[in-house]
Order: structure tokens, then C-alpha cells, then sequence
């Protein structure tokens, strides 16, 4: 039981400790790169800079390339770490193990390596790495582990030196190359050659990390004694007031600022920062912020960020910056809700508590201040004699390291002065107003105003001792309170002020303002109403707000919270005017809760702003942002969504593309490193929209499929609220569909022309046709009128035909009947006269007659039948035009002068002679031809 009381009575003194002091330090901004961020290896063994500002680190996978946007990685060429890394001009030169050349950028932008070390002999690199690369005039010089090579940039030609032992380091200070050889000492090149400088004990045993000028004096850098000065070829220690420090750290890289400054890189122990005199500025380790405590390398780009390529990582450090972070990243101090400089203290209340540290001490600790624990929203300066806290738990007086509770009514939101009332104090609440009075020094609760139970987290007073009250749910209330502030007399709502999520008010130079997401709203009390302040408005707009807190700080500056900055409102001095300037720190880098922004004054045009973990500190004086920003086309690709292939396109022609191309992506980045400037991009691609896209974030613009005809593409881009002095752009065409190219159209017209002629030709013969078959018809139309002609011919022939033929039957029966009577009669005469009747029964100028009739209505049937039987008599053509005229037996008696029943015998005797069946008719045989 005891050990156990022993054991939570240690926890409860080391918590109490570690509750009690927050390690944290006010530290320029990092930027980190992981290599997930990367995509290589950890390691990044040297950095630099080309003349487009692009970013480039000798990695163990190859070389990066960093456009300010996005990481591209190029492997060495036999797939080794790249270990150094030099941007002279338009080439990257690196060099890795057994070989070092220089990469250049395509017409598509993306590096081509060449290599150098191949036209030296082979056996000079054989394991050999390259270790570090300087610009020296027109050579570019390469140092390995026992060779220096010195390229020529104009002539091509390598020089060498050599060395039997283990060279550490080259270096260029003063236009003078130095290098370091194990146990030999510093050397020197002059007229070409190898000249030992120093071989004291310290360059002898220890390693030279770097070397530099400061006051005409030539500074040495070691790794574990600090600095020493070169004189008369001997080192004399740099007594520095961190001296004591770099004899107990490691140091493995350094380099010496434009301001003349240093910053070291150590082995596990992180970043120190010293002043141009050997001052600790500050020290920054994997506790305050740096991805990783060993430091491979440091490199000052031409924005004097310093970029650390780490163990595991490669960070941005923005020591010039204006902006300072201090970052609790042990979690003890939280969100900070409130900021007050009083007594040369900084106090620090937030939702863990109120803390405070001496103001000039920022590299002291914040300490907890017993009895706050809680929800602190509001400090108060009560005329620099009292500093009040509004607490969840209540209000409390703060003396130094102390805090008294004077009220535990819940929900302390803020505090204001009454006017023309010394001692006394308005306190808003969750429940409505009280009063604090200030009586033999002490404060204490007076009495809650009655009448309005409202939480009044946003009130102002004036002089008649009316109050504005805003809830950002239920609106804006004016209160008219008795002259003994115990109740309220009037509650008047402002019907016409629109309510807003995260609204407030607050007294900006004597006018009591309003805002909310539909602008700045102004109390006029001539108008007894509030009225929107368009100059003042100008800092809310609709899509960019997202906060209505206004602070008016001791400056009498306004400052209001917007979601790509922060701004403050002043007034020229001279014309009395509003001014409004920003500063371009986006909310996801304030990272602030929203509503509940502060910021307080610490020093003249010296700020700190409460974040969710720390505060950030502003210098007003520092901040520019002049910088003159430039946008890169960085590439284009054609994406064939078909085959799922993509091509890059070159940068330096334009563009020529076939119809249903796939996608086109241009890909572009402002090389700008600074952490809190936030980059945006906007587009237009005239052809097709003709106007600027939004502002975004994204550095990509993708078309698909676009109609054919010619375009020109646009890219600009805005750091901050500064806008690029350039705009980037292509030209680039699409194709017509090849049914619609001028070769088509040249077919189209040819088949065109080819219809039309055939077309022509097609009518043309149709209506030869046509003009044919109307003469065809015109003579079938003749043909058959002489046809009809001919049958009617035909016909009177026949009618002709019949009549000589009835004539003859008639004439026959007559002539009978004439001798069948003359036969009766016993007369001689009649001998003669029935002789005279036979001659004439037997006429053949009737038959000659018949005949004719016969062959004109049925022409050459007695030819046609004499052809096929030419044994048959006159007599049987006879009979067989009587058949042909379907005669009948007794029809053909009289005109054959025979009896009928002959005529059957004659049929018979027909039949066999044209030699017919027995089942074939006698006429219709007869009728067939």
C-alpha cells in the first residue's frame, strides 16, 4: 500500500513538473518533405538550386526535382546514390559512385543525363564516389574520395589532382579553392597545383566541415572543437559564446548565411543557429519541429530559405520569414484563446489554462498558473493595474504567477469598461450581463443586470449606458439600462441586421461596428440604426469569409479573419482615410478556432496570433512580400484513354493534335518555398472558354476530347495576394475529324463531282430512254392504230369473206333448189338449163374470189399448211380454209355442191392425208397454223 502512495505521489510530482513548464521555442516556419512526399530513399546527401528557382536534392534513390508543387525522381544512370548535387547555369551537375556528368532539360522538361567520367580513363573510378561539386570561373570542380577532377566548361578538358590519403571536403571561399586531406592538413590550389596551407593538430585529428569569411578573417569549422581562425597558416580557437555547445555536439554540415549568420547541421542533434557573432539564435531538433536530428546536408536558395536534407527527409526552414511559430508539440498547452502582454509578461489563455512567460524571454519555458485549469476565453487589462481572466469556472484576478477566483458564476465570456464610472466593469456571461466593482482594491460581483438571460459573449456600451448585445443565433440586441445598472429597462431587437454564424461587434474608434458574412455594419446615432460600411466591408466577402471576430488592438488598428488572410484596418494618418492591408496567412495555416481568432500587440508593429497549438508572432515591419513570382509550364502529356498510354509533349513548339486526342494535361508550379504564402493558379484556354477559371490550388488543367480548331493556353498564378509578373502559355491546334479534313472535303468534292457527272449521265441516258420508249410508245401507238387499221382491215376482209362465202352457200342453195326443180320437170329444155345451173354450182371465178377474201383476212395459211403437206389437192386447201373458217358440215355442203354426208367422207379422207390421231381434231390441227 505504502509503495503504491509512493508511487502515485511521484507521478503525481513528475506530472506536476511536466504540467507546469511548456519547452517550445519561437522558431522560423518548416516545411517538411517525407519521402512518402518524395516518393525516394530517406537520405538526401546534398541540395541546390537552378536558375529557375527549382529545387534540386542528391538522394539515395537519384536526383530529385522539387518545381514547387510536385517531386519528380530521376535514377542515376547505373543506379547508385546520387551523392552530391551542383545547378550551374541551365545543367544539374551530380555525381553518384564511378561516375558524375550533368542533366539537362528536354524540349518535353524533363532531364537527359551526360556523362562526363566517360572520357576519363576508367581505372581513375573505380570505387570512387563523388562527394562534392563547386563552380570555380568556367571549370565545374568534382571531388571523390582521392581525385579532384576539374572540368572546363569551354575547352571540355579535365584537369587532376591526386591525393594518397582520404580527401574530407572541398571548399571555395574568396574565389580560392581549400580541401581537406585526412592526416595531412588543408590544402590549397595555386598555379595548379597542391600547396599544404595548414597542417595544424586540430586539422590533422580532427575534420574540417566547412570554411568561411567573416570580418577579413577565414573561418575553420570542425566537427567536434568548434570554429577556428586561419593566421599565418595557424588555428587560433574563435572564442564564441557557443563555443561550450559545438565542443558537445557533432557537427556534419554548415554553411554561413547572406546576413552573415551560420546554421549548423549536427548528428542527432538537430539544426543550431548562430548570430554572425557566435550566438545561439535558436536550436531547432526533431522535439520542435525538424523531420529527423541528423542533418546531411544545408543549402541557402536565393529566398534565403535554408533546405536541410536529413537523415530521413528533406526540410524548408524559412529563417527570414516575418512570421515566427511557437509550437506546443507535446500537447500541453492546446488551443489558444486569448493573448495579453501585462507587467512584461506574456499570458497565454487557452483551453488548458492560462500560462505566462517573461515577455523578452523566448526561449524560456510557458508556465501553467495554478488554479486556471480550464477553459480560459478572455484576458482583460484594467488600466495596465489589474489582469482579469474569464474562465468557464468563473472570473479570476491575476497577480504575476497567481490567480484569484473573485466570481464562480459559470461562462465568463469578456469584460468592458462602464463609461464615466472608475471601479467598475460589465462582465458578459452564459446567462446574461453582471456587474464587477472594484472596492478597497478588491474586486468583487456586485449584481447581475436583470431582465436578459441572452449569453453575451459580444457587448459594447456607450455613454447613455446603452448596450449591444450580439448572439449569433438569435441577432443583435439594444438594451437600455437604469442609471444603477441593476436592470434592464429596454430590449429592443435589430430586426433589420442579418444574424451570421460567427458574427460579432466591437467599438472601433467610437462607431460600435457589426459584422457578419454579409459585411460590416456601422451604428449611426442619427439614424439610431445600423447601416453596411462598404469601405469596410471590402474585408468581408462572401466567399472568403469565415469569421466574423474583429480584435482592435493597442495600435488602434481593426483586424479581422478571412480565410485566406488576415487583415487590419487602419486610418491614414493625413487624409483620415480607411486603409486596409492584408497579410496572406491562410486559415489552414492559423489553424485558429474558428470564431474565437486574437490577437494581441507585444511590441510596436509586433504581434502574436493564437493558434490551436501555440501562437504564431508577426514583425508588421518585415512583412513585404515584394517578390516578383513566376509560373512554370513545367510539362504537357496526351493521354490515349483508349490504350491507357500517355506521351509527353515538347514545351517548345506548338502543339498538334488529332481529333478525339485523349486528354491533355499541362502541368505547371510557382517555385516558391515560403510556408505561410499560399499559391494559386488561374487558367483560360481561349478557343474554348475565354475567361479566367477560379483561383485553385491545383497545378493541373486537364481537356478532353476538345473540338477541333486552334487554342491557347493560359496559366497564371497569385502567392498570396501578390500576382505572377508573367503568365505562362502554349499554342496548340486540333485536327478536323478526317471526315472533315481538306483532304476529305477535296474527296467529298471529287465524289461530287463524280455524282453529279454520273448523275448527269444517269439522267441524261434515262431520259434518252425516256425519249426512246416515248418513241417506241409513239410507235407501238402507230403500230397499233395500223393494227387496228389492219384488224378492221381484217375484218371487213372477213365480214367480206363471210359475205362471198354466205353469197356462195346462198347462191348454191338457189341453184339446187333451181335444178331439183328443173329435175322434176319432164321439159328437154331443161337439160340445158340444169347444165347451165351445175356450171355454175362449180364456178371457179367464186372460188378465185374466196380465195382472194380468204388469204387477205388469214394471210399464207394455205401457203404454211401446202409447205407441211404438199400432197393436198386444190380441192383439199379448199376444204381446209372451209375448216379454217369452222364450217360446218352442213355449211360446207352447198359450197363444196355435195351432200353433207360426203362432206364427213371428205373430213375422213382429210384426216388421213395429213396423217392425224385418231384422238386430234381435224380443225383445231387446222387452227394451229
Amino acid at each position: 500500500m505504502k509503495n503504491n502512495l509512493k508511487i502515485a505521489f511521484t507521478f503525481f510530482i513528475f506530472l506536476l513538473v511536466y504540467t507546469n513548464t511548456l519547452i517550445a521555442q519561437e522558431l522560423p516556419p518548416i516545411q517538411k518533405f517525407s519521402p512518402i512526399d518524395y516518393n525516394a530513399d530517406s537520405q538526401n546527401w546534398m541540395v541546390s538550386q537552378g536558375s529557375d528557382n527549382f529545387i534540386y536534392a542528391a538522394n539515395n534513390k537519384g536526383l530529385l526535382e522539387y518545381n514547387g508543387h510536385s517531386w519528380s525522381v530521376y535514377p542515376s544512370p547505373n543506379n547508385t546514390i546520387v551523392r552530391s548535387v551542383n545547378a550551374i547555369k541551365d545543367k544539374i551537375y551530380t555525381g553518384c559512385y564511378s561516375d558524375f556528368g550533368f542533366w539537362l532539360k528536354n524540349d518535353f522538361g524533363v532531364l537527359e543525363y551526360q556523362s562526363l567520367a566517360s572520357n576519363l580513363d576508367s581505372n581513375l573510378l573505380i570505387d570512387e564516389q563523388i562527394w562534392d561539386i563547386i563552380e570555380y570561373n568556367e571549370w565545374v570542380v568534382f571531388q571523390a574520395r582521392k581525385h579532384i577532377y576539374f572540368y572546363n566548361t569551354i575547352t571540355k578538358e579535365f584537369k587532376i589532382i591526386t591525393s594518397k590519403n582520404l580527401i574530407y571536403k572541398i571548399f571555395k571561399i574568396d574565389n580560392h579553392i581549400y580541401y581537406h586531406v585526412d592526416n595531412e592538413g588543408l590544402y590549397t590550389v595555386k598555379d595548379g597545383k597542391p600547396k599544404l596551407l595548414v597542417n595544424d593538430p586540430i586539422a590533422l585529428k580532427d575534420r574540417v566541415i566547412n570554411i568561411f569569411e567573416s570580418n577579413k578573417n577565414i573561418l575553420l569549422l570542425t566537427r567536434k572543437s568548434g570554429f577556428y581562425i586561419i593566421e599565418a597558416n595557424k588555428l587560433t580557437p574563435w572564442h564564441i559564446p557557443a563555443i561550450d555547445t559545438l565542443k558537445n555536439v557533432s557537427v556534419f554540415s554548415a554553411i554561413q548565411l547572406s546576413d552573415k549568420s551560420f546554421v549548423l547541421g549536427t548528428i542527432s542533434k538537430g539544426i543550431l543557429h548562430l548570430t554572425k557573432d557566435g550566438e545561439i539564435d535558436y536550436i531547432i531538433n526533431q522535439k520542435k519541429g525538424l523531420s529527423n536530428n541528423t542533418v546531411l546536408s544545408l543549402f541557402e536558395d536565393s529566398n534565403n530559405n535554408v533546405w536541410a536534407g536529413l537523415d530521413n527527409g528533406l526540410d524548408c526552414i524559412n529563417v527570414t520569414s516575418p512570421i515566427r511559430t511557437f509550437i506546443d508539440y507535446d500537447g500541453v498547452l492546446g488551443t489558444v484563446y486569448a493573448t495579453k502582454v501585462f507587467n512584461d509578461h506574456l499570458y497565454l489563455g487557452t483551453n488548458q489554462g492560462l500560462f505566462y512567460r517573461k515577455l523578452g524571454s523566448v526561449n524560456d519555458s510557458f508556465k501553467f498558473i495554478e488554479g486556471t485549469a480550464g477553459q480560459v476565453w478572455s484576458l482583460y487589462n484594467y488600466n495596465d493595474e489589474d489582469l482579469l481572466c474569464g474562465h468557464h469556472l468563473g472570473t479570476f484576478l491575476v497577480n504575476k504567477d497567481k490567480a484569484k477566483q473573485i466570481s464562480d458564476h459559470f461562462g465568463v465570456w469578456n469584460f468592458k469598461n462602464v463609461p464615466n464610472q472608475e471601479n467598475v466593469l460589465l462582465q458578459g456571461n452564459y446567462d446574461g450581463i453582471y456587474v464587477l466593482e472594484k472596492v478597497d482594491n478588491n474586486w468583487k460581483l456586485r449584481n447581475k443586470i436583470k431582465g436578459f438571460n441572452n449569453s453575451s459573449r459580444y457587448f459594447e456600451i456607450n455613454d447613455s449606458n446603452q448596450i449591444w448585445v450580439n448572439h449569433e443565433y438569435k441577432g443583435v440586441f439594444e438594451l437600455e439600462l437604469n442609471d444603477s445598472l441593476t436592470k434592464v429597462v429596454k430590449v429592443v431587437k435589430e430586426k433589420k441586421l442579418p444574424k451570421g454564424k460567427n458574427s460579432s461587434l466591437t467599438t472601433y474608434r467610437g462607431d460600435i461596428l457589426y459584422m457578419s458574412n454579409n459585411g460590416v455594419f456601422k451604428y449611426y446615432d442619427s439614424l439610431r440604426a445600423f447601416k453596411k460600411d462598404s469601405s469596410l466591408s471590402k474585408v468581408a466577402m462572401g466567399n472568403q469569409y469565415i469569421s466574423g471576430k474583429m480584435v482592435v488592438d493597442l495600435n488602434k488598428k481593426l483586424w479581422v479573419f478571412s480565410k485566406e488572410s488576415i487583415s487590419f484596418i487602419d486610418n491614414d494618418n493625413l487624409t483620415n482615410k480607411v486603409k486596409i492591408a492584408s497579410i496572406p496567412i491562410p486559415s489552414y495555416f492559423r489553424r485558429g478556432a474558428l470564431g474565437f481568432e486574437n490577437i494581441e500587440t507585444i511590441a510596436q508593429d509586433l504581434y502574436i496570433l493564437g493558434t490551436a497549438n501555440g501562437y504564431l508572432k508577426l514583425n508588421l515591419d518585415n512583412i513585404t512580400y515584394n517578390e516578383d513570382y513566376s509560373v512554370h509550364l513545367n510539362s504537357i502529356s496526351n493521354t490515349d484513354i483508349n490504350q491507357d498510354t500517355t506521351t509527353k509533349i515538347s514545351l517548345k513548339d506548338s502543339g498538334d493534335f488529332n481529333y478525339k486526342y485523349g486528354i491533355l494535361t499541362f502541368n505547371y508550379s510557382v517555385p516558391e518555398y515560403e510556408k505561410f504564402l499560399d499559391v494559386k493558379y488561374q487558367f483560360k484556354l481561349n478557343g474554348n472558354i475565354d475567361k479566367w477559371s477560379e483561383w485553385s490550388n491545383k497545378a493541373e488543367s486537364s481537356f478532353e476530347n476538345l473540338p477541333y480548331g486552334d487554342y491557347h493556353f493560359e496559366v497564371k498564378a497569385k502567392v498570396g495576394s501578390k500576382v505572377s509578373n508573367n503568365i505562362a502559355s502554349y499554342n496548340f491546334t486540333i485536327n478536323k475529324p478526317w471526315y472533315i479534313s481538306n483532304l476529305a472535303w477535296f474527296l467529298y468534292l471529287l465524289a461530287l463531282i463524280t455524282i453529279a457527272l454520273l448523275t448527269n449521265s444517269i439522267y441524261k441516258n434515262y431520259y434518252n430512254k425516256m425519249l426512246k420508249n416515248k418513241e417506241l410508245e409513239n410507235k407501238q401507238i402507230v403500230m397499233q392504230i395500223k393494227n387496228e387499221k389492219l384488224n378492221q382491215d381484217i375484218e371487213n376482209k372477213n365480214r367480206e369473206l363471210a359475205i362471198s362465202t354466205m353469197s356462195i352457200i346462198k347462191k348454191n342453195r338457189v341453184l339446187n333448189k333451181i335444178k331439183k326443180e328443173l329435175k322434176k320437170s319432164k321439159d328437154a329444155n331443161n337439160a340445158e338449163a340444169i347444165k347451165l345451173v351445175e356450171s355454175n354450182l362449180n364456178d371457179t371465178k367464186d372460188w378465185s374470189f374466196f380465195e382472194q377474201a380468204f388469204n387477205n383476212a388469214d394471210k399464207d395459211f394455205l401457203e404454211k399448211i401446202k409447205q407441211v403437206h404438199p400432197d393436198l389437192t386444190p380441192n383439199d386447201l379448199r376444204f381446209c380454209a372451209y375448216l379454217r373458217l369452222n364450217l360446218s358440215s352442213k355449211e360446207m355442203a352447198p359450197l363444196l355442191n355435195i351432200s353433207v354426208k360426203s362432206v364427213e367422207t371428205k373430213r375422213y379422207r382429210l384426216r388421213k392425208k395429213l396423217d392425224l390421231e385418231h384422238d386430234s381434231g381435224l380443225v383445231n390441227y387446222i387452227l394451229k397454223f
